[in-house]
């Protein structure tokens, strides 16, 4: 291996070892406590050095956005390839986005970070053209798990609802949970929403009536 293969291998590792540290600062205390100055701490480097690997702590953001992006990508293409029915299909996703979220809430704090003003007020047009580009190529996916035959902008449509109502009450649920108020919807009331939305995109007559 030459020198410059080492050192490229070298810094690969670095920028990993500090996304690794803002995910783990990101999950347990949230954006205000994962600041450049943690994440630096966190990795034993100084925020001079952590500023050569990413330019802005935005920018470090932006990066494990786009980490969250391509497992979700992943995902999404594992349950198209399953074959299940559009209502079954559905019901994968609303679980496999509670996985996400179990295992990684990091990715759904940074996602919610991008509708900040200035979330990419320091991430350069050719990042933020990769991102749209990406994000899009996701929702496209989405839509199509939700599509049977032409589908249409509905599909698209189907895919926000679906999305921003499984969002939405988890933000509603740990707001409460912050609050010290009695957390809700349940897993029972989710698993209600489901059933309401499931109503509404994929009508049970789509498996010859069956519920």
């Amino acid at each position: 291996m030459g020198i410059q293969e080492r050192r490229e291998r070298e810094r690969e590792a670095r920028k990993k070892s500090v996304l690794d540290a803002a995910r783990a600062l990101v999950r347990d205390r949230g954006f205000n406590g994962a600041t450049s100055r943690e994440i630096a701490k966190a990795c034993e480097i100084s925020e001079a050095t952590l500023f050569f690997y990413y330019k802005s702590k935005d920018e470090i953001f932006t990066s494990l956005l786009l980490d969250g992006i391509d497992f979700m990508a992943r995902g999404l293409d594992e349950i198209a390839a399953a074959g299940l029915p559009r209502r079954g299909r559905i019901e994968r996703l609303w679980r496999f986005f509670g996985e996400v979220r179990a295992e990684h809430p990091e990715y759904f704090h940074v996602f919610a970070y991008l509708a900040h003003p200035q979330a990419t007020a320091w991430v350069s047009d050719e990042v933020k053209s990769d991102l749209a580009r990406r994000s899009g190529d996701n929702f496209r996916r989405f839509a199509a798990l939700l599509r049977d035959g032409g589908g249409g902008p509905e599909a698209r449509m189907a895919a926000d609802l679906v999305w921003s109502a499984f969002v939405g009450l988890h933000l509603l649920r740990d707001s409460r949970e912050n609050l010290g108020a009695t957390p809700h919807p349940t897993d029972r009331e989710l698993g209600a929403a489901l059933d309401l939305l499931l109503d509404g995109v994929a009508p049970a007559t789509e498996r010859g009536g069956e519920r």
